[in-house]
């Protein structure tokens, strides 16, 4: 059996099994999230879940990676990648016992993807539909890595509002990069992402509605973090420029979600990171969804562009250029069906 499955399959089963350990702990250590006016659950629930997320990725790394050859113009970034990632664990760890104030939260941040950034993560160069390629300095390719690794760390943060919704959506984004990793055959890739999507998906045994336990941001950031830094260990260090597409669409809900909501808030002249309530999935539970048919059908909509992704790696650039504009106007034409950009009431 391919090391990929074994990743997947050893990550999941070490989920499931140590997920229930970290539910005692947090009842044991009082790390619970209480109900509060933006929150849809009703009694206080563990919240530290992703001890058990970060602790079953692990797992599977340390049986995989032995046997699995790393090109050495990549091992850098894995271990870079795994030190930024425990590192920001530790942040969202912290937080989930103290809740950090925003700002000391973003410098964490901020200094968890500089750590790996100082072992390799960058984005280096960029490339044309033409197939040119334009290498980046060192004073462009630092910040422009930071600020991608942060906002997708917080953008899978924000989408964690429903039960199983963000651990879902990182599957499928994970097994996304996953089957594109393979089809660049990006071995290391393909392996990293598939323990990713494993851990998340035995973590929603527990976290699915009605949840047994949240992933709180100690899971929430590691996946988003994890995500955005091995988008750019692998799959965009390809000099085809879909592949810099390719972790924007596997990982569009959120990244959508985030942008939409800072343009509301933007529009209503709110401060952008004041939190509402006109998330899309608050939009759908305000239309009568239930929060498993909410969820499950952003898993479908999270799918849909993962699909997209992967075709566009299968065709032209011309071809992939107009499916990437089409998936846009149907974004945009839902996203104004649902009168995203309209400002809910503000909590306070």
């Amino acid at each position: 059996m391919p090391n990929y499955i074994w990743a997947f399959l050893i990550a999941a089963v070490a989920a499931v099994l140590l997920t229930p350990v970290v539910i005692r702990l947090a009842f044991r250590t009082g790390a619970l999230d209480a109900p509060d006016a933006r929150k849809v659950h009703k009694k206080p629930i563990p919240r530290i879940g992703g001890l058990a997320i970060y602790a079953a990725f692990m797992i599977s790394m340390l049986f995989l990676l032995e046997t699995s050859e790393i090109p050495e113009e990549m091992a850098q970034g894995v271990i870079g990648l795994f030190i930024g990632g425990s590192l920001i664990v530790a942040l969202g760890l912290w937080d989930d016992y103290v809740s950090l104030p925003a700002k000391v939260k973003l410098l964490g941040q901020i200094f968890c993807a500089w750590a790996a950034v100082a072992f390799g993560v960058r984005i280096d160069f960029i490339t044309s539909f033409s197939g040119e390629v334009a290498y980046l300095y060192d004073y462009v390719t630092i910040p422009l890595t930071i600020f991608w690794m942060v906002g997708i760390t917080n953008t899978v943060n924000l989408i964690d509002g429903l039960d199983g919704l963000a651990a879902g959506v990182a599957t499928i984004a994970s097994l996304t990069i996953c089957l594109v990793a393979l089809r660049m055959d990006i071995l290391v890739v393909a392996i990293v992402t598939a323990a990713l999507a494993g851990a998340a998906f035995g973590f929603l045994f527990y976290n699915f509605n009605p949840a047994k336990i949240f992933m709180g941001d100690t899971g929430s950031m590691f996946l988003g973090f994890m995500l955005s830094g091995i988008s750019v260990v692998g799959v965009m260090k390809s000099a085809a420029i879909v592949a810099l597409v390719v972790p924007i669409l596997a990982l569009g809900l959120p990244i959508l979600d985030t942008t939409f909501a800072i343009v509301r808030r933007w529009l209503a002249g709110e401060p952008i990171m004041k939190p509402d309530k006109g998330h899309l999935h608050h939009r759908l539970l305000n239309l009568g969804f239930t929060q498993r048919q909410a969820v499950l059908l952003m898993y479908v909509i999270s799918a849909v562009l993962g699909s997209g992704a992967i075709v566009m790696t299968a065709v032209s650039p011309r071809t992939a250029l107009l499916i990437l504009v089409g998936m846009i106007v149907a974004v945009l034409y839902g996203a104004k069906r649902l009168g995203i950009l309209k400002m809910k009431k503000v909590v306070r």
